[in-house]
Parts: structure tokens; sequence; C-alpha cells
């Protein structure tokens, strides 16, 4: 088996907090997620996680006009410098405060940084690794408190910053004579200004919902008394006055964007409201409510069709086509935590329930929910596919398992207990025909018929809550483990009472069976894993994990790491598609996988590194401990989040550190793994975690294209290529330069021996084009052994990804097909009209003593 699992994906979770941010050419859609970034393809309905990771939760991020360079400013002022293409980090810097807004200008060589009450900007660096890639070009001050926005010049030579002191200011990018220039009038923080393509305008729009245009003087020395009289009342200077003042009625402003081209402005609500408004008339052009919560952050993409929201408590990203309106996008990962998660038979979906009662689907190959059950009242703790994959089945804490049926994507069955009671484990026999769910508080197991709907047993034994079950893929035989410290076995269709029971040295917090059912492993809270023959119940082995577990210190920790190693267990086991590994986790930042036959842990994963997190860290700065706590959970917050909490106050529970009930007071979440599963494929693992559903996997998801860089691509270069036999690079430049006859040049020459080295090293972007040109190629040409040589070899080393996004392979799949179907119709044809023939030909030879 190989172990070279590689971060793929981050599904469950689709916005955190920061700015959205759209690409240049406006078809994908970039979302800060803890301290990662997620890249969303609008145009292809697909979504891939950047392997980046910042050192604490993502504050705001900034991308170059073309598209290349792109920086990510944490919650404590540490940035990347990023080649977005590529998905690497060439760079590390500290800007030693905390970022508001980061912006690049419109020329892409500067970009601008506000830095507490002053505004820095620096040049842009450059792809290649340099030293010190950041050059501070100038810093400018005159605010009195922070600065929360910044907005270019349409051409880089001015910039504007509206700040926490009520006001805004334009700076020049050189020193000038006139700037900067001051505007005041603002009864609040100025949220965002903007400088429209109109060189005589700006605007300002405050938090209270004021919106004022200021309108640039010709004459400041010629106005009569009435201009001094109205410059001296709103404080303006440089020869500029205010123009008008609007209102939007609509509660407190969040966050606000402009579209330069078409003057658009579009502003989002504490009331989860956005309006679309025409400058400078500001006409409403659109108004909706999108969200039960306040929309922390929008974004306009680059024709103005598109608007990007975010909203940080509920964790939704929706993208709005408001000519249409119409949703091009709309996401909500789980807004309290996942609990339990599950792979379809065939592994291309999952489904996930959380706290928020709500079980979800997702598709693998885009990491897109396309469906949401909502009708659980209280935390979903455990969910199962069925082994045909045409249904999902559900348990929760509020005392009801369903079923879902993902045909007509409605609940089909919901099975209940005479006496209402909480639900904290199921399992599926595997004919589909049995449900069984263990109890929390009654300590007893149901059993039900997923058919009919009807509680067929209840088998009672165990002492303490029933923590997991499992069903023998082979017989009807269930395993139950539960926190008396024992495992039992259960003949769900013979008897009531339990076969044999495994006794613990501890509380057993998860079991599961091996894929052939001759195996059984339980994990204990003392940090062992038992490992039992499934037949006769006898015990083979343990392995010690607890100093695999161990790792990480929390806040509330009073005692050193190494003494921790007491209270690690693992809560979570999953067996390998092959049987030979188990993967294992729970409490901690590692995930472990461990070898049976040898009992030992073979290589070990850290699920995340942001430190915004509690327990990422081995130690802890001891400066930054007081009586109180930690310095980073004493509440210091702006006004506005005081008055978010203050609005809230009726609405929490004291302590709660989870759930609808959370208290105001801020905690860090704790980083864990509440469940594991291998893919049936094998090729991938998934975890659901603190910060939504990490998906690991053995195939190449980067789609970055080595020579997408170059622009000295022609044919000469091609052909020097081809006569330096570097085939590799001579097709990938012929694909980008899409010139016919070169392309069959270059396919042609290719030797024949070649081709399976040279298949396995291109990149997956190219896989596509290289199956439209085999079937173009095998059409027209008659090398057919040569053209079914490329095409064994590009399915051979390129199935998987194949086989995973299968819609999109479909159209070249056919083209072949109908290609080599036609070749070989052909042949098959002209053989048999000359069947008569060669049998004549073969005869007279034989007859001769001959052989042909």
């Amino acid at each position: 088996m190989r172990f070279g699992f590689k971060f793929s994906n981050l599904c469950g979770s689709v916005y955190s907090q920061g700015n959205l941010l759209f690409t240049p050419d406006g078809g994908s859609l970039l979302s800060p997620v803890g301290n990662r970034v997620t890249v969303f393809d609008l145009e292809n309905s697909k979504s891939l996680t950047l392997p980046t990771e910042n050192a604490k939760n993502i504050d705001c991020v900034a991308l170059s006009p073309d598209g290349t360079v792109l920086i990510t400013v944490d919650e404590e002022g540490r940035a990347l410098l990023i080649n977005f293409r590529r998905g690497s980090v060439l760079n590390y810097f500290n800007f030693k405060t905390r970022v508001s807004a980061i912006l690049f200008s419109p020329c892409g060589k500067y970009f601008a940084v506000s830095h507490g009450k002053l505004v820095q900007v620096w040049m842009t660096p450059s792809l290649k690794r340099e030293y010190a890639p950041f050059v501070l070009h100038r810093t400018y001050g005159g605010h009195f408190d922070e600065v929360v926005s910044l907005d270019w010049s349409t051409d880089s030579s001015y910039f504007i910053s509206g700040s926490r002191d009520l006001t805004a200011k334009i700076f020049s990018l050189e020193p000038s004579p006139g700037f900067p220039v001051n505007f005041a009038g603002h009864k609040d923080t100025v949220i965002a200004a903007f400088l429209p393509k109109e060189e005589d305008t700006a605007y300002t729009v405050a938090r209270d919902g004021c919106l004022v245009a200021w309108q640039k003087k010709e004459d400041v020395e010629d106005g009569g008394g009435g201009n001094r009289v109205g410059m001296k009342r709103h404080r303006t200077s440089g020869g500029w006055m205010l123009r008008e003042r609007h209102f939007f009625h609509q509660g407190k402003v969040q966050c606000a964007t402009i579209h330069k081209e078409s003057s658009l402005l579009v502003v989002g609500f504490s009331s989860g409201i956005f309006g679309l408004y025409e400058l400078p008339s500001c006409n409403n052009i659109h108004t909706l409510s999108i969200s039960s919560q306040k929309i922390n952050s929008v974004s306009i993409n680059k024709s103005g069709e598109w608007l990007a929201f975010g909203s940080k408590k509920l964790g939704q990203l929706l993208v709005w086509e408001w000519q249409s309106e119409t949703y091009v996008l709309k996401q909500q990962g789980h807004s309290q935590g996942m609990n339990c998660i599950d792979y379809s038979p065939n592994g291309s979906h999952m489904v996930s329930g959380g706290e928020d009662g709500k079980v979800k689907i997702w598709q693998c190959s885009t990491g897109f929910c396309f469906v949401t059950f909502t009708e659980h009242t209280g935390a979903v703790q455990s969910v199962k596919f069925l082994s045909k994959g045409n249904a999902v089945l559900s348990a929760s804490l509020d005392g009801s398992v369903r079923a879902f049926d993902l045909v007509r994507y409605r609940n089909f069955r919901t099975m209940t207990t005479p006496k209402p009671t909480q639900f904290l484990s199921l399992a599926v026999d595997p004919s589909d025909e049995i449900v069984c769910a263990g109890t929390q508080d009654s300590f007893e197991i149901f059993v039900w018929s997923l058919k009919t709907g009807r509680l067929l047993e209840v088998l009672a034994g165990h002492e303490g809550p029933i923590s997991c079950l499992s069903f023998n893929p082979i017989q009807p035989v269930l395993a139950s483990s539960s926190w008396d410290k024992t495992v039992k076995l259960w003949d769900v269709f013979e008897s009531k009472a339990a076969t044999q029971t495994l006794q613990h040295n501890s509380d057993v917090l998860c079991v599961t069976y091996r894929p052939d059912g001759k195996e059984l492993v339980s994990s204990a809270l003392d940090g062992q894993i038992y490992i039992w023959n499934a037949i006769d119940a006898n015990l083979l082995g343990t392995i010690e994990g607890r100093r695999d577990v161990m790792g990480g210190r929390k806040k509330s920790d009073r005692t050193k790491l190494a003494s921790q190693a007491s209270a690690s267990s693992f809560s979570t086991l999953c067996y390998s598609a092959d049987g030979k590994c188990l993967i294992a986790g729970g409490n901690t930042k590692w995930v472990c996988i461990y070898n049976i036959s040898r009992k030992t842990c073979i290589k070990k994963f850290p699920i995340s590194s942001n430190q915004s997190l509690d327990g990422i860290l081995d130690q802890f700065n001891t400066r930054n401990m007081t009586e109180a706590g930690p310095l980073n959970e004493i509440d210091h917050d702006s006004e506005e989040e005081r008055e978010d909490a203050r609005g809230r106050k009726d609405e929490t529970l004291p302590g709660a550190k989870r759930g609808q009930l959370t208290s105001s007071r801020k905690t860090a979440k704790a980083i864990r793994s509440t469940c594991l599963r291998f893919s049936p494929t094998g090729r991938a693992w998934a975890a659901a975690t603190t910060e939504g559903l990490l998906i690991y996997s053995l195939d190449e998801t980067s789609s970055f294209d080595p020579l997408d860089l170059d622009l000295d691509i022609t044919p000469a270069r091609i052909y020097k290529s081809l006569e330096d036999k570097e085939w590799l690079d001579a097709i990938l430049m012929a694909l980008r330069l899409n010139e016919a006859s070169v392309l069959r040049s270059v396919y042609e020459r290719v030797p024949k021996q070649d081709i399976p080295l040279l298949v396995s090293s291109i990149p997956a972007p190219y896989v596509k084009r290289m199956l439209d040109l085999v079937a173009v190629q095998a059409s027209s040409s008659p090398h057919i052994e040569f053209h079914l040589q490329w095409a064994e070899s590009l399915l051979l080393h390129h199935g998987a990804v194949v086989m995973q996004e299968f819609s999109t392979y479909s159209a070249p799949l056919r083209a072949m097909h109908m290609s080599f179907s036609r070749q070989m119709n052909d042949l098959s044809h002209m053989c048999n009209n000359n069947h008569y023939s060669l049998a004549f030909i073969t005869s007279q030879a034989e007859s001769d003593g001959q052989s042909l």
C-alpha cells in the first residue's frame, strides 16, 4: 500500500472570514477558509483548496492584476507570497501588526497595506526566489485610528484610505503638492472609500449607512463665502467639496465595493440584505435578503455581472447574477462543526452530519454540496450510506434515525423509540434490511426494519452509553462498544442476548470490522488499540498509541505535554480498503496510519497548522498566560464586535463553547478529528475536523501548467525540441500552439517505445486535449497500433483522473471510441471480403511446404 497521501481538497467549509476576491478573468472566486484559500471555479463548477497554510486565520487576501502573485495575511500580520498558478509559497513576511486591507495597484507594480494608523506601499515582488522580495516604497501617515479600507485610482497614481477616525484621505503615490486630501463629515467608521474613473470624484461609505460624494473644485481661491463655510463645515482640504449625501436606510453597513467601469456600488448590511446602487445618482437597482446574519464581505467580478457575498457566522458563500436574478453559487458548510462522515460505495460522494442538525451530501470531484437535509432538530452523531449508494441514514440527538432518498432528495423513513432517547451511533447490515442505533442515556441498542420502519428488537446489556456500532461485512454479527469497558457481539437475527463480551481496561470509544470480516479492532480511553479475532473473539494483540496520538498542548492544560499522554486516545478508527492498514484519529492534531501485522505507526499526518485553534502548539509562551487566562482570549474587540455581542446576549448560555447557545466569551476551538474514513478505492481518505472535511489523496490534483508562463512558443522552438529528443516539451508546446500540422508532426515523431514514459509525465490539464488529439489522428491516419499505444498509455496512467471527472472526459472518450470503431469496421469488412482469397493463398503455401 502506498502512503504518499497529500492534501487534496477542503470541503464542508466555504468561507470563514476576510475578503472575497475574483480572479482577473472573473471566472473564479477566492475565499479564505481558516488559514487556507479555496478557489471556486464558477464556470466549471469545481473547487480547489491551495496547499499553502498561514500561521493563523487569514484576514485579507490580494491578487495581482495578471493573476500570478497572491498575498495572504493572517490575523497577526504574517503574510505569504504565493505563486498563484502553481500554488507554492515563495516567501514569508511579517508586517508586525494586524492588516485590515491590502490591495494591488491597477498597474501591478505596487500594493498598498493598512498598517495600523499608517498606509504602506510596497513594490510588487517577482516570482523569482529572492532573499528580500518585499521592498518598501513609502509610508503614509495622517490618520488617528486604524485604516480599514483602501482603493487605487485607475492610473495607479493615487489611492484613498478610510479609517476608524471617521475620515478618509487621498494620497499621491509620489510626493505632490496639495496631497494628502482630507475628507471629514461622517459620524461613524468609514467602511469603504473609492476613486472612480472620473478623476474629480470620490465616494466614501460609513458604517451608519451614509454615502457621501465628494467633488473636486476647480478654483478654490476664488470661491465665495458660502463655499468657504461649506469647506470649513466638512473640513475638506485640497480643493474638494461635499457634493451629495445619501442614506441607505437598511441598517449598519458591513462591507461595500464598486465596479468602476459601470459605476455600480454594492453594499452589504448587518441585516443580511445587500443593495445594488447606480452612481452618481445612488438609484437603488436591486435589493435582496440573502442571509439571516450580517454580510461580512462582498466582491464583484470584472464584467460586473456576478456579485459574491460571504457571511462569517453561518459560513455562507453566495454568488448572485443580478441581471438574471439567479444564483451562480450557493454553498454553506456546517455552521457549528462536523461530527461524522461516510463515503459512498463507489467513492464519488460523501455524506456529513454536523452539530447544526444538517445532513449534507458532497461530490468528491468538485468539492460542492449538492443537497442538504434539515429534518433533524438536534446534532447528527452518525451517518451511513447504504450498500447500493441510493440512500443515506443518520442518527441524531433529537431521538430519531432518518433515511434520506438520494434520487428524490426526501426523507422517506423516520425511526423513533417508544420513549424519547438520544442516539450516539448507527449501523446498517450489509443487506440494507436492518438498522441499529445505540443510545446515550438508556444504554440500549434499537433494531428496526428499514423497509417497514417497525421496531424489531431492543438489545440491552451495556451499562454505559453506546459509543460505536459496526456490522460484520460477511456474517450477521453486530459489534457494539460502550463506556462500560466492553465490546459486545450480537447475533441480531437469532438472539436478544450478546453472544460474546470483549473486556477492556478502559472505556471503549470506537470499534470497526476489517473488510473481510475476520478481524475486529477497538480503541479505548487508555490510548490502546485492541486487535481481536472476529471468529473466536481472541485477543491477537494491542497497539500502544498514546505516544503517537500525543501532541499539541491546550491552553486549559495545567501540566506539560509529556504528562498528557495518559489522557490521549483515539476516538475514530477505519480500515484501509485492503485491510492491511488502520487509520486512527481523535482529540489531537495527528492522524496516524498503522500497519496491523507489524503493529507499528507507519506515518503521521498533521491535519492543521492553524495556531488560531487550540492544541496546535507543543509549547506556550508563558508571558502570554495571565491569571485571567491567555491574552488572546481576553476580550478587547472593536466597538462593532461588542455591539454584535450585546445584540445576541439573550440567545447565549454562559460557558457554552459550541452549539446554538454559544456564549459571547472569546474561546478558541480545539483541533480534533471526529471521524475518519478510507475511500473504497483506497486512493484517498477523509477526515471530519474542526476546520471542515479534509481530503487526502494519492492522485495529483494540481492543475499547474509548466509552460503557462512561457511566451516564446514558436514552431521553430518545437522542432528544435524534437531534434533534441525532448518529446515532453515538444508535445506540450505543440498543444499550447494548437496548430494542426505541428501537432501531427510532433505526435507521429514520438517513438513507440517512449510513449508510456512520456504519457506518465503529462500534466493533468493536458489529458483531455491529448485524448482529443488521439481521436482526431486515429480517424485520419492508418497507424492503428501507434494510436492504440497512445490511447492505452493515457488511460493506464491517467485513468483515475478520467474516472473522477468522467463528465469532463466523456466527449473525447466517445470521439476516440468512434474513431477506433470506424477503423475496426473498415478492417473487418476488408478481411471478410478477402477471406477466401487469403485461405486459398495459405493452402497453396502449405501444399508447397512453405509457410507464410
